[in-house]
C-alpha cells in the first residue's frame, strides 16, 4: 500500500516523531504524531543516527466549530482552508498545523488524517490532533492495540501560536479547486456554468483510506437505487490505498457496487495522483475530477484537474459534470417529482 496511509494503518503511535521522504508523511499526525517529510540525505542519516535534525517550528492552531452538513468531509474543509487569503499569503508555511475544537472532535482518524496529510498544500511542516478516545478505539479496532494516553499529549493550557484560524463547520458547503493549483478553491454552486468531465479519480493517500471508500459506497449505491450509472462518455477509477483497504471493501460487499455502477477497480498505488498509471488524463482536453491532494499543471496527466471530495468525485462522475452529491440528489427527485393535474 501507500506508505503513509501503511504508517498509520501499521505502526504509527500517539506521542511519536515520524519522518518520511515525502511531503505527505503528515498524515501519521491524525494519530497524534509528529510526522514530516524529510530529504533523503536527512533520512539516511537518521537511519544510522536515530536522529533528524530540524528547526522548532511555530504552531498554528485551526479551531473547528459546528459539525459538517451531510455529504461534506475533511476535503471540503482543507480545500476552504487552501483559499482563505491567510494562507494564499504564506501564513502556514513551515508552521505545525494543530487541528482542534468540537469539529475535530467529531471527526474519525480516516478524516483527521485527511486534514493533516494535506498540510502539505497549506505549507506546513506538519499536522497534529492531539490523541483522545477517538484514537484510542482507532488503534483497538483497527490494529488490535491497546494504547494509555499520557498526560503531556496535548498542548498546554495558554500555549502561544504563531496564528489561529476558525473555521465554522456547519456554514461550508461543498468545495471544489479549480485546475492549476489546490488554492483555487471555491464552493462548487458558485461557478459561472456547468463544468463536464471526462474522468473521475478517487484514491491516493489523501483519499484512499477505508472511510473514503465508505463515501465512494454510499454515492454509487443511492445512484445504483434510482436508476443512474458512470454514463460511456466518463471514466472512472477507484484505487485502494492499501490491501486492507481493498480487502475491507470486498468483505463488506462494495466491490460488487463499484463494478455495477461501472467503475474501474485499481490495486494499492499512488496511480494517478504522481501520473503513474490509470486514472491520469493522456490529452490536454480532457477534464478530471479527482479526489487527490494536488492539482499543479501536469500533476496527474496533461488535461486539467479539478479536486473535490469523494462524495462529489462520485456525484459528479454519475451526473457527467460537476455536482455535489446534495445537488444530484435534488436534480433526481425534481426529475422524478409528477407532473401537477
Amino acid at each position: 500500500g501507500i506508505s503513509h496511509a501503511m504508517m498509520a494503518e501499521h505502526y504509527a503511535l500517539p506521542g511519536q516523531v515520524v519522518v518520511g521522504t515525502d511531503s505527505h508523511t503528515p498524515h501519521s499526525g491524525a494519530l497524534g504524531c509528529v510526522a514530516f517529510g524529510v530529504g533523503t540525505t536527512d533520512m539516511a542519516n537518521a537511519l544510522v543516527t536515530g536522529a533528524v535534525r530540524i528547526t522548532m517550528p511555530e504552531c498554528l492552531r485551526v479551531e473547528l466549530n459546528g459539525s459538517l452538513p451531510h455529504g461534506l468531509t475533511a476535503k471540503d474543509v482543507v480545500l476552504h482552508l487552501l483559499a482563505l487569503p491567510a494562507i494564499r499569503q504564506g501564513a502556514g508555511v513551515g508552521k505545525v498545523f494543530e487541528f482542534a475544537g468540537p469539529g475535530v472532535a467529531a471527526l474519525s482518524t480516516d478524516e483527521r488524517a485527511t486534514l493533516t496529510n494535506m498540510t502539505a498544500e497549506l505549507g506546513g511542516l506538519t499536522g497534529i490532533v492531539a490523541p483522545d478516545n477517538e484514537t484510542l478505539r482507532f488503534l483497538r479496532e483497527r490494529r488490535g492495540v491497546d494504547f494509555a494516553l499520557e498526560p503531556w499529549m496535548h498542548s498546554d493550557p495558554g500555549a502561544r501560536y504563531a496564528a489561529e484560524l476558525v473555521v465554522d463547520c456547519a456554514r461550508l458547503s461543498p468545495m471544489v479547486a479549480a485546475p492549476g493549483d489546490p488554492g483555487h478553491g471555491r464552493p462548487l454552486d458558485t461557478l459561472d456554468a456547468p463544468v463536464q468531465i471526462d474522468i473521475a479519480y478517487g484514491g491516493s493517500c489523501t483519499a484512499g483510506k477505508r472511510e473514503d471508500f465508505d463515501h465512494y459506497h454510499a454515492v454509487l449505491a443511492w445512484g445504483l437505487e434510482h436508476g443512474l450509472r458512470v454514463p460511456a462518455h466518463v471514466q472512472l477509477f477507484l484505487q485502494y490505498g492499501t490491501t486492507a483497504v481493498r480487502d475491507y471493501c470486498i468483505a463488506k460487499g462494495y466491490d460488487r457496487t463499484f463494478a455495477a455502477a461501472g467503475a474501474r477497480i485499481l490495486q494499492p498505488s499512488c496511480g494517478a495522483c504522481a501520473n503513474c498509471g490509470p486514472g491520469s488524463s493522456t490529452r490536454t482536453d480532457q477534464v478530471t475530477v479527482s479526489a487527490i491532494n494536488r492539482n499543479f499543471p501536469g500533476r496527474s496527466g496533461p488535461g486539467q484537474v479539478w479536486l473535490a471530495s469523494p462524495p462529489t468525485v462520485m456525484a459528479s462522475a454519475l451526473a457527467g459534470e460537476l455536482i455535489s452529491w446534495a445537488a444530484l440528489r435534488g436534480r433526481v427527485q425534481s426529475e422524478n417529482r409528477p407532473e401537477p393535474p
